[in-house]
């Protein structure tokens, strides 16, 4: 029979052993519209994506419109292709499709930046929303508006992934970190509601205030991509008020000393028949300039 002070022993390294299992991940928010949705193809990645991505957790919020009381649904898993448009979370499991955003290069560029770092990922986006209400027929991230939103949406994708214990499903506890905020949004504001451009860079403001009150951190560092404008072979823009977004991007970007602006943006193309969407080498290189501004940003801002 094993004295108490074995007992104890034996208990403590049981302790230590389940201590040195759990992981801590540092965890990425993915938002914005249908350019962070994805509209890549599956055939348009690399051939050279650290393995490693497919073992990199990711919990993406079922992508509604405003008052679905399914917005923002899902659970964690593993990233693959996929999660970009048409992926959607039904009766409890992912349905995903052939497409994907820039998570997946995200992912990889992180995997090379700092290889001995873990990784997680929380996205929630959807296609043609505005920061401002009323503006889009798509939805809005406006938080002032008492009706269920892609905002609300955002909430309980955050609520939900943190809420979890054990994201990478190996028994034992996890401890997840946010480190970072990617948005990509930013259309549908510009299109054709000069309201909705001019009150812009105070709505980013604002939510970028609230998501960072989500993740409990006011320094949390944030990467915002720049809107383009196609301009589908006109003289005049798709967005008759890009310029005005674009300006607005900048300014917050520039006046928030833990902001960076991907401008990588500027050298994608657009597909020919499609005035609003990357080509899939756009989400591959967005994601790859987005891993390398939050990497920077992290190193710059080292939390205690």
């Amino acid at each position: 029979m094993p004295t108490p002070l074995t007992a104890l022993l034996f208990l403590l390294a049981g302790c230590l052993l389940a201590s040195a299992n759990a992981n801590t991940y540092n965890v990425y928010f993915l938002g914005g519209q249908s350019n962070m949705v994805g509209f890549g193809y599956q055939n348009g990645l690399p051939d050279d994506l650290d393995e490693g991505i497919y073992k990199v957790p990711i919990f993406s919020g079922a992508s509604k419109m405003d008052e679905n009381p399914t917005g923002g649904d899902g659970k964690w898993t593993t990233l693959t292709v996929g999660f970009g448009l048409g992926s959607d979370f039904v009766a409890g499991e992912y349905v995903l499709s052939d497409r994907f955003g820039p998570e997946i290069t995200f992912a990889d560029e992180l995997l090379k930046l700092a290889p001995e770092e873990n990784i997680a990922i929380i996205k929630y986006a959807w296609g043609g929303t505005a920061l401002l209400d009323g503006v889009s027929g798509y939805g809005s991230w406006d938080p002032s508006v008492r009706k269920l939103n892609q905002y609300d949406y955002f909430l309980k994708t955050v609520r939900n992934a943190l809420a979890a214990r054990d994201i990478d499903s190996d028994g034992e506890p996890d401890q997840l970190v946010p480190a970072g905020i990617i948005w990509m949004q930013g259309e549908a504001d510009a299109f054709e509601s000069q309201a909705a451009s001019q009150a812009y860079q105070e709505n980013l403001t604002n939510l970028m205030r609230l998501m960072r009150a989500a993740f409990r951190d006011n320094t949390l560092p944030i990467v915002i991509g720049r809107i383009t404008d196609s301009r589908s072979g006109q003289p005049e823009p798709v967005m008759k008020f890009s310029d005005t977004v674009r300006q607005a991007q900048e300014a917050f970007a520039a006046q928030d000393p833990f902001a960076s602006l991907s401008t990588v943006t500027e050298q994608l193309e657009y597909g020919e028949h499609d005035a609003w969407h990357y080509l899939s080498e756009g989400y591959v290189l967005m994601g790859r300039d987005f891993a390398r501004r939050i990497h920077s940003l992290n190193k710059a801002t080292p939390k205690d």
